[in-house]
């Protein structure tokens, strides 16, 4: 049962269209017009779409031809990760100190532990609140938040009310919250997922919920428990400060396919240069290399290798790359290369400890 698990108390914090309104708060004409960040020249791809462009259909991943179509009065500008790594860390400054427990999952979204914070303030809700106005004075942009008993439904919450506003879930709402909502706004159903699941007469929490495990297990493969376990609000992940990178990738579109692989290493050399950049600014070394082929016809291929060493130079990056483009035919000309390294040699470190803590707990969210 519910109660019987920790409960802790969660916020996430997602940034609200975070590269556009960057773009946005620096060049105060944009604010109120329809951008997109990225996608620029014929094949681009956009990262980010302001909310007055997402009116129109715009959204992230879509190509730039394709935003124009649907908002031909769309404005592109370019990513500038430097200006949003800066502007994440002042966010995140502001974080810790309200706590330690901070877990970043990108540059604009965290999970924060505050069953026990800096301020001795009992109410999560009111913890969410004053971050929220902090980020605002302090940095000039919006942020949204879901608060509740652990990440997995802080997360769904935290997109209810954007933007620039939350959504607390407390314990004894946490299952009618879920039973309600829409499947496809479950946090890891994706589309594909989502048809299936429609197929098979799920469309909202309930009908989860009215499957048994046997059922979702044998439907949707080890992601079966985890549906089983969410919907009923067990989700028992710790808030983890010390969140361990897993990879690092680098890649490029091409804005004439290649059909030489002569052509390809040339860019290949340039991906590696960057991939080793970022590991070297990481202090990171990998042994699985991963060598990402998008063909004009949109179909993916990966090709991996795994050394017995760990690896972070250019030239062995580009060597193995090279072994794994040759390692079978083209099949059609290439419009994207990526190289990505896994299996890195970060080292697991302890976390502090997150046991439920009851006597702040009886003061609700």
């Amino acid at each position: 049962m519910l109660t019987e698990l920790p409960i802790r108390k969660i916020i996430h914090v997602d940034m609200d269209a975070f590269y556009a309104s960057v773009a946005q708060l620096d060049n105060p004409d944009l604010k109120g017009k329809a951008i997109a960040v990225g996608g620029i020249g014929r094949r681009g791809v956009i990262s980010a779409a302001s909310y007055e462009a997402r009116k129109f259909g715009v959204k992230s991943a879509m190509s730039g031809s394709l935003a124009v179509k649907l908002c031909p009065e769309l404005i592109f500008v370019k990513t500038d990760f430097e200006r949003y790594t800066s502007i994440s860390k002042k966010i995140r400054s502001i974080f810790l100190d309200y706590t330690d427990l901070v877990e970043p999952l990108s540059l604009d979204e965290a999970y924060l532990d505050v069953t026990v914070n800096k301020k001795g303030n009992p109410s999560a809700s009111k913890i969410a609140e004053e971050i929220r106005e902090r980020i605002y004075k302090e940095v000039g942009l919006t942020a949204s938040a879901g608060i509740s008993i652990n990440k997995f439904v802080a997360k769904v919450a935290s997109d209810y009310n954007k933007p620039n506003g939350q959504k607390t879930v407390n314990p004894e709402e946490v299952i009618p919250f879920l039973e309600t909502l829409e499947i496809r706004k479950f946090y890891g159903v994706g589309k594909v997922t989502a048809e299936k699941m429609y197929q098979k007469g799920i469309f909202t929490g309930l009908d989860l919920k009215g499957k048994s495990l046997e059922f979702l297990d044998t439907h949707f493969g080890k992601s079966g428990r985890y549906y089983y376990n969410v919907v009923r609000g067990i989700h028992n992940s710790e808030v983890k400060p010390n969140r361990i990178r897993k990879s690092l990738a680098a890649e490029q579109t091409f804005s004439e396919n290649l059909s030489s692989e002569v052509f390809m290493m040339e860019k290949l050399e340039l991906i590696a240069e960057e991939i080793s950049k970022r590991l070297t600014k990481n202090k990171v070394s990998g042994k699985t290399i991963t060598l990402k082929i998008k063909y004009s016809d949109f179909t993916l291929q990966t090709r991996s290798k795994t050394l017995p060493y760990f690896i972070s130079d250019k030239h062995l990056i580009l060597d193995t790359a090279k072994d794994l483009l040759y390692q079978e035919k083209m099949t059609n000309s290439v419009r994207l290369l990526g190289i990505s390294l896994s299996n890195l040699n970060t080292e697991t470190k302890k976390v502090p400890d997150q046991k439920s803590v009851s006597v702040q707990l009886k003061f609700g969210f």
